[in-house]
Order: C-alpha cells, then sequence, then structure tokens
C-alpha cells in the first residue's frame, strides 16, 4: 500500500522513545518516577465531579449536544473573561467550545490556512502548535523564540525574507516547554506587527493561571483592537485539572471563531454535554480550586529546582506552567536530549521529555513534568544526584 501523504509528512513522535522504555522498565518491575508527558495527576475537584455525575444521570444530557457548545457554557467563558481580564467577549459569535485547546487549534489552522500558505511558529514548540500546520498542508517556518528579547527582530528579517507573505503566527505564553513568561507589552507587539503585515494571531493560553511569585499571565485579548486579528485558546485542563474530560474553547476574532465552528460541524457533535455543564461549575465556582491546585505546582516546582541546584545541576525556578525547562548539565551535554532522556530513565529511573521532541531549538534541553508529588519527586532528585556524582568519581 502507498505511504498516506499527511502521514509522511508527520515525523516519528520523539517522545514515544522515551515512552516505550519506561514501559518496558515497568514491566521488567523497576520503580520509574515519571515527570515526562505533562499529564496532571491531581484530582479535578470534587464539586465538578459532582456535577459530571448530576447531569450525567439525566437522560437528556445522554443526545448529541452542539458544536459550539451550550449556550449557558459559552455565557460562562464571556464571563470568566469579563472578571479575569475584563475583555468583553460575545458568547454567540466569539466563543466554540473545543475538545481540548489541542483539538481546536488543529482545526483552526486546518479550517484557514490553505496548502502552500505561510505560517510562522516560535521554537522551540508544543508539537501541535507546528504539526498543525504540516497537517493542514501550510508551509511552517519556525523563528527562535529565544532569547525572546530579540524575537521581535528576528519575526521583521522572517518577514522580509519570506515569500509567499506569511498568513498565521502560532504563540503561546506562558509557553511551554520553555515556561517563558512575556508582559502584555509583549502582546501589544504583537498585534501591532500582525496588524501591519495582515496576520492572523493565533494565542495559546493553556497555562493562564499555573503562575507563581506573583506574575500574572495576560491574555492577547486584552489588547485594544486584538480581535480584529487574534483568537485565543483556553484548556480547563490545567487550571481545574480536568485533563482527561477533553474540554477548551476559542475565544476572539469572530471570522476566524465561525470557520472554526463551521469546520467542527462536520467532524463531532460537540463535547459531551454532561462535561459542558460541570465545566460550567469549574468556570463559575472554581477560583479556589485553581488557587489550591497552583500551590501544590509550586511546592513540586520548589523541590525540584531546589533539590537539583543542591547538587550542582543549576536550574531558574519557572514563573509558571507545570513543567521545568533545563539545560542538560555540562558533562552530558554532547549526548544530545534524547539520549540524556534515555540515561536519566535508565540510571536515575526518571523518564523527562527530551527538548528535541520540541523542535530543532529545543536540542540540549530537557523538560520535567511536574506530575508526581513531593515525596515522589525528592525521590527523582536522590536518583539524578547518584548519577551526576558518578560522573565526577571519573
Amino acid at each position: 500500500m502507498e505511504e498516506f501523504y499527511r502521514i509522511s509528512r508527520l515525523p516519528p513522535y520523539i517522545f514515544g522513545i522515551v515512552r516505550e522504555l519506561l514501559i518496558e522498565a515497568r514491566r521488567k518491575g523497576e520503580d520509574i518516577i515519571d515527570l515526562g508527558m505533562g499529564n496532571p495527576d491531581i484530582p479535578t475537584p470534587k464539586h465538578i465531579v459532582a456535577k459530571l455525575i448530576e447531569a450525567a444521570r439525566n437522560a437528556k444530557n445522554h443526545r448529541y449536544s452542539v458544536t459550539r457548545g451550550i449556550p449557558k457554557l459559552r455565557v460562562a467563558i464571556a464571563d470568566w473573561y469579563k472578571r479575569k481580564y475584563n475583555v468583553d467577549i460575545d458568547p454567540e459569535t466569539e466563543v466554540v467550545v473545543t475538545m481540548g485547546a489541542k483539538e481546536g487549534l488543529g482545526h483552526l489552522v486546518l479550517a484557514t490556512i490553505s496548502h502552500g500558505e505561510v505560517v510562522f511558529v516560535p521554537g522551540p514548540a508544543y508539537p501541535i502548535h507546528t504539526y498543525s500546520v504540516v497537517i493542514a498542508g501550510g508551509d511552517l517556518r519556525t523563528i527562535p523564540l529565544l532569547p525572546k528579547e530579540e524575537f521581535f527582530d528576528r519575526l521583521d528579517i522572517a518577514i522580509k525574507t519570506t515569500w509567499p507573505q506569511p498568513k498565521m503566527l502560532i504563540i503561546s505564553f506562558p509557553n511551554n516547554p520553555t515556561t517563558e513568561v512575556v508582559e502584555l507589552s509583549f502582546f501589544e507587539k504583537t498585534v501591532s506587527f500582525a496588524r501591519e503585515h495582515d496576520l492572523m494571531v493565533v494565542h495559546d493560553l493553556a497555562y493562564a493561571d499555573l503562575v507563581y511569585d506573583g506574575y500574572k499571565a495576560p491574555s492577547l485579548l486584552q489588547v485594544k483592537d486584538a480581535k480584529d486579528v487574534c483568537v485565543e485558546f483556553f484548556s480547563l485542563s490545567k487550571s481545574y485539572s480536568m485533563p482527561g474530560w477533553r474540554v477548551g474553547f476559542a475565544v476572539g476574532n469572530r471570522h476566524m471563531i465561525n470557520a472554526l465552528g463551521r469546520i467542527k460541524s462536520y467532524f463531532d457533535y460537540g463535547v459531551f454535554q454532561p462535561i459542558q455543564i460541570a465545566s460550567i461549575i469549574a468556570l463559575n465556582e472554581g477560583d479556589n480550586d485553581v488557587a489550591e491546585i497552583v500551590e501544590k505546582y509550586k511546592l513540586r516546582r520548589n523541590a525540584l529546582c531546589e533539590g537539583l541546584y543542591r547538587y550542582g545541576w543549576e536550574i531558574e525556578k519557572p514563573k509558571a506552567t507545570m513543567f521545568v525547562w533545563a539545560k542538560i548539565p555540562e558533562p552530558f551535554s554532547a549526548m544530545g536530549s534524547v539520549e540524556f532522556s534515555k540515561l536519566l530513565l535508565t540510571e536515575a529511573k526518571v523518564a523527562t521529555s527530551p527538548g528535541i521532541g520540541f523542535g530543532e531549538y529545543g536540542e540540549g534541553y530537557v523538560r520535567f513534568a511536574l506530575i508526581e508529588n513531593e515525596h515522589r519527586i525528592k525521590q527523582a532528585i536522590r536518583g539524578i544526584r547518584n548519577l551526576l556524582y558518578s560522573v565526577k568519581k571519573t
């Protein structure tokens, strides 16, 4: 059978290499501490689960739902934006409920980018940001994200040396994997740049609430006239610890939102209605839940960064996300991120994500996901300590 065109454009999933090693080690009875995939382990708050159960017992909620999201959830989303960012959102024309941010972003790019059209994506990047473009048949151009202070200079160069002119810019702050954060002034420059060059902007705000040490993540839509060119995604997966529920939303430019809603109408009938009903409770009544979840991640962040620092692996504490982005220690730097991740798993019994999995600019780093409790993280640190010390002895 011939190779399928779109599949042939997708590289092997690098994270699967470490995942397979982890599974094999666990089959042998080894205790592997999984800090690889960003799969939240904190239980969904009980009152949200209770609302799901209540709604699921009503047979009327078992029927097909609404592709764009039930009206009351779209109103809750608009209210959430108004409370959190003082941004006005029209729940009728500027909101689409999605099956997580990943599905929504992929379908938005598919709906708005034609074959050969250029899309800029900063790197390193979460894979769907880059491969949504590849799947849609677009022409992906990766712009180095770091150092952040030079990002717009690189964008200027890229736009002057790119033909045809780009159609879209996909960004995400707080950033996965780098944990990089920005202030509102960064988004002001982004909107100005997009309007000047007639660019659509897609912003993934999945980690809006996972912020520490007084930092507050802005919304791109807080910028004046941002909705003229921008759509923003949010997911309930991290803030409310609802990863398996698969619910998020897109808000912003009504033309782009309409395109997303139309293409989704051909693919699905929307999120299971009891999940949408429970999501209303999360958005309307979940502020205390978010604060508790953030505090748990903060304690884990502190445990990991401070523990590794004690043994010579200096990592700056991130101001946001549920990740730690760590430069490979000098004695191991020549190995590259895949081989170093393998070494961490086999020798330290700790699974991480190799930086190269987030694109060429991620090489030289590994990403830790804070998805184990503090006790397990301290156990991971001991394993890594032994690996670091074994190199010093030699």
